[in-house]
């Protein structure tokens, strides 16, 4: 393998921290993070990923909570713009992948405004995480052949989806942060056609040693989920594939 590029000087890196479990960093991702002067970071960077941020590197929190965020969004990107024009190479770590769902390309079309050079570096996405380490295939011959990646919260606070699209057969449906909104969203799906027995799943902490999944159908996971006392940030899947989980569940947390 060709040796990879060093990080430049006044550049900003977006890149993506993965699920949590440091172990699936990608080899770009930890080059970087060793290398940074700044590393700016999300809620969702997994504890053990924040520990190779080295002693000497600056770090900035600017994580984001329902309602209680660090920094707002374009004060975030002012920042990523003030930093590299300082001369620092930054490091902008944002949990799974930069680009689904993680506001990365707001972020670097005020770098392009702003005339800075980046690089954008993938993550393993929580969907993938996620559902790799609960035992769920998000695609399976004969049962799921299309998956469908959606939000479950908008900026207007409201959880409006498409969801006579997202109620259809046959495929593997994975919405991120709609825990808040989940009683909304399982009562949408069955009233557009979804079957009430619809296996689904809630994955908290995916890929680290307190993961926590409950398994229900869909009409019942919302109450599922409330007894569990299951909180955000975690990940929702719906579809046939969730019933292969009792099988295909190899991940044994302590």
């Amino acid at each position: 393998m060709p040796p990879l590029p060093s990080p430049r000087a006044a550049t900003v890196y977006l890149v993506g921290a993965g699920p949590g479990e440091a172990d699936l960093l990608t080899v770009r991702a930890a080059r970087l993070i060793a290398a940074a002067d700044v590393a700016v970071y999300d809620n969702l960077v997994g504890p053990d990923v924040l520990a190779l941020i080295p002693a000497t590197t600056q770090r900035i929190y600017v994580g984001k909570k329902a309602g209680n965020h660090a920094l707002p969004q374009e004060e975030i990107n002012r920042l990523l713009v003030n930093l590299a024009r300082e001369g620092k190479t930054v490091i902008r770590l944002k949990g799974g992948d930069p680009y689904i769902f993680g506001r990365g390309g707001e972020e670097i079309l005020e770098l392009v405004e702003a005339g800075v050079p980046f690089e954008v570096v993938p993550g393993v996405t929580a969907a993938a995480g996620a559902a790799a380490y609960a035992g769920i295939p998000l695609t399976h011959r004969e049962i799921a052949r299309t998956c469908t990646f959606a939000t479950g919260h908008f900026q207007d606070g409201t959880c409006d989806l498409d969801w006579p699209a997202l109620a259809r057969p046959g495929q593997t449906l994975v919405i991120y942060m709609g825990i808040s909104a989940l009683p909304t969203i399982a009562r949408e799906l069955c009233a557009h056609g979804l079957p009430t027995n619809t296996p689904a799943a809630v994955v908290r902490h995916a890929t680290l040693a307190d993961q926590r999944c409950i398994a229900a159908d869909i009409a019942e996971l919302p109450a599922a989920v409330a007894a569990a006392g299951i909180k955000p940030p975690a990940l929702l899947i719906i579809g046939e594939v969730v019933r292969l989980r009792e099988r295909l569940n190899w991940f044994k947390p302590d």
